[in-house]
C-alpha cells in the first residue's frame, strides 16, 4: 500500500465545520480516508460533509460538544457503528484570546471558559479513542493517531491573551505525555501549530488597519498560510510514514514571526 493512501482508515475532526478543521477533513477524504466531523452546529456540520461528498473517503457529521464527556461519548459509539473503527483523532475544537484585557482583569468564569473549550475538549476526544485504539492495539491491530492543533502562542506567549496561551501550552505538555504512554500500543501524538491561516475565522482580520500596519509586514513574504498546509500535515501524520514521530510539534509558515 502506498503510504500515503489512507483507503479504510477513519478519522474523526472535533471543530471540523470550518477553517483548519476543514483543510484537514478535505485533505484526509481525499486520500480514501473516511472522516468523521464533530461539532456543536449541526447546520454547519452538514455543509461541510456535504461540500466533500465527491471525494474518495466518505464523510458524515455528529453533533457533539466537545466539552462533555457524555457527548463525546456517544458520538465515539456513533461513528464506531457506521465505520467499525476509529484511526486517528483531530482534536481542533477550541476557543481564541477572547478580549484584550490583562491577566490580573480577568474573571474565573473566563478562565474556567477558555480551559474546558480548549484543554476539556482535547481531553475527552482524545480519552475517547485512546480507549478504542489501545483495545484494538490489545486484539492484535495497533495503529492510532492522535493530533492537537495547538498554538504559537504555547511557546512565545502572548500579550493580553496569556490565558488562552496556558491552555495551549497544556495541550502541548498532554500531548508529549500521551506520546510516552501510548508507544506500546502503536499509537502516536503529535501537535500541529499554525502561523496566520487563511479561513472564514480569519477573513477579518485584514478588515484591522492597525494589523494590516503592524503586524503583517512582519510575516514572512506577508503571506497567510493555507488551511491546505495543514491537510498535507495530517495526511502524512494518520500515514504509515509517520510511524517514528510522536509528540512533536509542526510549525506551518513559520507565523511566529508576527508577534
Amino acid at each position: 500500500m502506498n503510504l500515503f493512501d489512507l483507503t479504510g482508515r477513519v478519522a474523526v475532526i472535533t471543530g471540523g465545520n470550518g477553517g483548519i478543521g476543514l483543510g484537514i477533513a478535505q485533505a484526509l477524504a481525499g486520500q480514501g480516508c473516511n472522516v468523521s466531523i464533530w461539532g456543536r452546529n449541526a447546520d454547519k456540520n452538514e455543509a461541510a460533509a456535504a461540500s466533500m461528498a465527491g471525494l474518495s473517503g466518505k464523510v458524515d457529521s455528529r453533533v457533539c460538544d466537545v466539552t462533555d464527556p457524555a457527548s463525546v461519548n456517544a458520538a465515539m459509539k456513533a461513528t464506531l457503528d457506521t465505520f467499525g473503527r476509529v484511526d486517528g483523532c483531530f482534536a481542533n475544537a477550541g476557543i481564541g484570546g477572547g478580549g484584550r484585557r490583562s491577566f490580573i482583569e480577568r474573571t474565573e468564569e473566563e478562565w474556567r471558559t477558555m480551559f474546558a473549550t480548549n484543554l476539556d475538549g482535547v481531553f475527552h476526544a482524545f480519552q475517547a479513542a485512546a480507549r478504542h485504539m489501545t483495545e484494538r492495539a490489545n486484539a492484535g491491530d495497533p495503529f492510532g493517531r492522535l493530533v492537537a492543533t495547538s498554538s504559537l502562542a504555547s511557546i512565545f506567549g502572548t500579550a493580553r491573551n496569556e490565558h488562552y496561551a496556558a491552555t495551549k501550552a497544556a495541550i502541548n505538555a498532554l500531548v508529549r505525555a500521551l506520546g510516552v504512554e501510548l508507544a506500546r500500543h502503536g499509537v502516536t501524538a503529535n501537535a500541529i501549530l499554525p502561523g496566520w491561516i487563511k479561513s472564514d475565522m480569519t477573513a477579518g482580520i485584514m478588515a484591522n488597519e492597525k494589523f494590516v500596519a503592524n503586524v503583517m509586514p512582519r510575516i514572512p513574504q506577508r503571506r497567510f498560510g493555507e488551511a491546505s498546509d495543514f491537510g498535507g500535515i495530517a495526511v502524512y501524520l494518520m500515514s504509515k510514514a509517520s510511524s517514528y514521530h510522536t509528540a512533536d510539534t509542526f510549525v506551518i509558515d513559520g507565523g511566529y514571526t508576527a508577534f
